[in-house]
């Protein structure tokens, strides 16, 4: 649900008041707008209005049902009731559609998941020990848990994939990665930061790093690109070690899952992998100033709340590389929510 400024024809006490219930209902939309996205709605839209009775026989739900959520969704900005019970697209919904660059469909799937809600339910645990409350919700880590759950963790890292296609253009247009002889992407995912950057730069060789499962579902994706003679795959610990060799290692966000200790403990095996003089380049949000709207300062709660990690400022980065023999740090910011940071050891 979009937050727009209390209303100033009405007093200011209420339209405080009107604030406050807007946000307080913020998991109602998102629960419409998760609806409509597994529903494909924006997809059954895609050719122009359809009535509530098509879309519903169609997605075989109630229809009155159908009607309720939809128009609740365009009235706070997402699809048009152009008819009575009739719905076409507006530029909002048709980011939903599945089919269109930077589709936001797969990580509003992710996001508005009701594990999500499930997990959100217990934040006071955060609160209260400064533990993930995730651990508390399935019992085990969130990574672990996702390792189990084949489905969700499909779901996770299709989101991850379909962010990754939205910030990588503005990284790779602000940000120079001519002259990496090989690129190394730690925990990597499905590999779509890294075969971007190889389609743009066709001397560089690549090796994708993350957890078996997840190089699993990569290597398909490899393929399919035509980089299967470039980019190779391995699978490990990034506590423990990284490929070594690398003249860049990349992550994108990674770091911020992880609290300072961990976070440290991964650029150090970075640093102990990388050949001399080479490069740390992370993906990450840099929180702007306080008061100061920020997707980021949302984000940091889905860290506390989930694997314990944390969004960080400037400053934060630059303490933190640090303290991992990183000395010069170098932000760049791009016109996507994510900065590209480069560490040096020199």
């Amino acid at each position: 649900m979009s937050i727009q400024s209390p209303d100033t024809t009405v007093p200011p006490e209420v339209a405080a008041s009107q604030h406050i219930f807007q946000i307080g209902t913020g998991y109602i939309a998102s629960t419409a707008l998760y609806v409509a996205a597994r529903l494909g709605v924006a997809d059954r839209l895609a050719d122009g209005p359809r009535s509530v009775s098509d879309l519903a026989l169609g997605a075989a739900v109630n229809e009155d049902a159908l009607y309720r959520v939809l128009r609740t969704l365009s009235s706070i900005g997402v699809f048009e009731e152009t008819s009575p019970r009739t719905f076409s697209n507006n530029p909002a919904s048709a980011s939903l559609r599945s089919d269109v660059p930077g589709s936001t469909r797969p990580m509003v799937v992710w996001m508005a998941d009701p594990f999500h809600l499930r997990v959100y339910a217990d934040a006071m645990h955060s609160l209260v020990t400064a533990q993930p409350a995730a651990e508390k919700t399935v019992g085990m880590p969130v990574f672990e848990y996702f390792a189990r759950d084949r489905e969700l963790s499909e779901v996770f890292n299709d989101a991850m994939t379909a962010f990754s296609a939205f910030v990588v253009p503005s990284a790779i247009e602000a940000y120079d990665f001519s002259g990496i002889g090989t690129l190394v992407d730690v925990a990597g995912g499905h590999g779509q930061v890294l075969m971007a950057i190889l389609h743009k730069h066709p001397q560089m060789r690549g090796i994708l790093f993350d957890v078996a499962h997840v190089i699993e579902g990569a290597r398909p994706r490899i393929e399919q690109a035509g980089l299967g003679a470039r980019c190779t795959t391995a699978t490990g610990d990034f506590f423990k070690a990284v490929p070594e060799g690398g003249d860049a290692y990349i992550m994108k966000h990674i770091i911020h899952d992880w609290d300072d200790d961990r976070a440290a403990a991964i650029l150090q095996n970075i640093k102990r992998g990388m050949k001399p003089g080479g490069r740390v380049i992370l993906l990450e949000t840099v929180l702007a100033a306080a008061n100061q709207p920020d997707f980021g300062k949302l984000i940091d709660l889905e860290m506390l709340l989930l694997p314990g990690g944390r969004e960080r400022t400037a400053d934060e980065f630059r303490a933190l590389f640090a303290r991992a023999g990183f000395p010069a740090v170098r932000i760049i910011p791009t016109r996507s929510p994510l900065s590209v940071i480069e560490a040096r050891t020199a």
